[in-house]
């Protein structure tokens, strides 16, 4: 235990995972909307999955309205967006530290009508969860901006092999809960999911499912988020320390040796879920438990 937060994490477990050839190879996350822990939890598929992965109970997103929170996500600053209105930022995102490493990426979105489409929305498409589009460096160029696709490409990359080292899914405004609910983002999820955590070529992937923002129910924006994957040191485990998005970026960028860009995600606590066969990435968390 450390510090009163309910996480018990066995180290031997990630000694084991060392000494097998196994190393997490994409990190796949999926945003969902605009609702509460609570609410979320009251679900009885997303219930499960908190069963199955690394919940964090305390994990928070870092404004209002939907757009800064995607932002956030992948750039360790809301960069100035106070709105979901189209934003131009002239800032770096994980998109430049993955390259700088020869890492792969892409922005799957439902509905995406493809060719670095820049327009606010296409039927149940928004750019405002699309956050990579808002970055200038991306949108501008157009070898980056191919890797913003239609999630039908999904289907390719799986067949061919071909997964990209980080994914962000995006799904369309129906299912990614904002016009639904959660019921009907739950059934969507199930559908989409299940067949993945089957799948072999998903073997090495963590994936995140969150949120991006509470529905404006709680006082502090506290979220549904959790990790699933072979990398989880602790399957089932509840764990209260206050995260971020600014967490999750960070435990990414540690989880591939990327360093930080400097904001949000160079000073916030990193999230102790993960272990590599080629080196330990014990965070501070399991630093301090291990020291106990």
């Amino acid at each position: 235990m450390h510090n009163g937060n309910c996480v018990s994490i066995n180290l031997s477990s990630c000694i084991r995972l060392w000494r097998t050839p196994f190393r997490i190879s994409t990190v796949f996350t999926i945003i969902f909307e605009n609702q509460g822990r609570a609410k979320v939890l009251s679900d009885p598929y997303f219930l499960s999955l908190k069963e199955r992965g690394y919940f964090m109970s305390n994990y928070h997103a870092v404004s209002h309205p939907s757009q800064p929170n995607y932002i956030a996500l992948v750039s360790g600053s809301t960069n100035g967006c106070r709105s979901d209105f189209s934003i131009d930022i002239g800032a770096n995102s994980i998109v430049d530290l993955l390259e700088a490493k020869g890492l792969t990426w892409k922005a799957y979105n439902e509905g995406f009508p493809g060719n670095c489409f820049t327009e606010s929305y296409s039927d149940r498409y928004v750019r405002k969860h699309n956050p990579f589009m808002s970055f200038n460096n991306i949108r501008n160029d157009p070898k980056r901006c191919a890797n913003i696709v239609s999630a039908d490409e999904l289907k390719v990359d799986e067949q061919t092999g071909t997964l990209p080292n980080y994914i962000l899914f995006t799904p369309d405004m129906d299912n990614d809960g904002h016009d639904t609910g959660v019921p009907y983002s739950s059934a969507w999820l199930k559908e989409f999911l299940e067949p993945k955590l089957a799948n072999p070529v998903y073997a090495n992937t963590l994936f995140h499912i969150t949120y991006d923002e509470d529905g404006y129910d709680t006082l502090t924006n506290n979220i549904y988020s959790l990790f699933l994957g072979k990398g989880i040191l602790a399957k089932g485990v509840v764990d209260n320390t206050w995260y971020t998005h600014y967490s999750a970026l960070a435990t990414v960028e540690e989880l591939f040796g990327l360093g930080s860009l400097g904001k949000g995600d160079a000073t916030t606590r990193k999230i102790p879920l993960i272990c590599n066969s080629t080196r330990p990435s014990f965070h501070s968390l399991y630093k301090l438990i291990s020291d106990e």
